[in-house]
């Protein structure tokens, strides 16, 4: 396929803040007008107004919805829908965290992250994937994660429904090459995002262990969002069908090849390593 244009209208789930609030600029600046969408509508407001100010020709929609309540999802998929018919890029970015082993969370709890991660990724691709085939040269982002590569234990929402996305997105890149839609599935490593601050706590799990978790869980997020983003920018103008972003995402989809059912007694013992150098 020929490069992305960067023309038409880019929308980004997940936009208020981290990568998705990284990416509006990047995209703006190189054509594209944007829907950026987000459930928290102050900082949602903030990202539209700052791209705004800095790309002044370009076109700024905002649409407020919880992604994780079925009734916003639809409302917002068919509003985008009908009111953006020249959109060529649809990035699902939009995700949340939940820490705690399966035995200590509800089935409402896990099925909150299948609904933000992977339900509304299905969903706003359905409503959102005509409109890209009617302008061939579209292209679409999935964003998965590191733990769509790998499973480690206390993950088991969060890998289930980001292994979900990788598998909707390798799928989607085979059905569409023949109707001119790139498909790019995007595994971030330890980001620099808020996705620590927000995650949720499994219900059943020890308050004192759960803290710890969510402060070990933030000292990975290094990565810059800013440069995140402009790897995903790059990636979907040359039409890469994957992109693992830092090494915390290479080095780990190294070890799950070299040793598929044994990578967790690594993981173990890198974990407790870590805790020594720590003390």
């Amino acid at each position: 396929m020929r490069p992305y244009a960067f023309t038409g209208t880019a929308v980004v789930t997940g936009a208020a803040s981290g990568i998705g609030a990284a990416l509006a600029p990047r995209l703006a600046a190189r054509g594209n007008d944007l829907v950026l969408l987000d459930r928290d509508a102050e900082r949602l407001e903030g990202v539209a107004a700052a791209v705004r100010a800095a790309s002044p020709g370009r076109s700024v929609a905002t649409v407020v919805a919880d992604l994780a309540d079925a009734g916003q999802l639809r409302a917002a998929a068919d509003r985008v829908v009908a009111d953006h018919p020249g959109t060529t890029l649809l990035v699902n970015n939009a995700g949340v965290a939940l820490g705690g082993r399966f035995d200590q969370v509800t089935l409402e709890e896990f099925e909150w992250v299948v609904d933000v991660n992977f339900r509304a990724t299905v969903r706003l691709t359905h409503a959102l994937l005509p409109t890209l085939q009617a302008h061939p040269g579209s292209h679409l982002v999935n964003v998965s994660s590191l733990f769509g590569l790998m499973a480690p234990a206390g993950q088991a929402a969060y890998a289930s429904s980001k292994f979900a996305v990788r598998g909707f997105t390798e799928a989607l890149r085979h059905e569409l090459a023949g109707d001119g839609v790139g498909v790019t599935s995007v595994h971030p490593g330890g980001i620099a995002t808020r996705i620590a601050e927000t995650a949720r706590v499994a219900s059943g799990a020890d308050p004192a262990e759960a803290e710890r978790g969510k402060r070990e869980f933030a000292r990975l997020l290094r990565y810059p969002a800013g440069r995140a983003a402009q790897r995903i920018v790059d990636a979907v103008e040359r039409r890469r069908p994957r992109l693992l972003i830092g090494a915390s995402a290479v080095v780990p989809d190294v070890l799950v090849r070299l040793a598929p059912g044994s990578y967790g007694r690594v993981l173990a013992a890198a974990t407790r390593l870590a805790a020594l150098r720590r003390a």
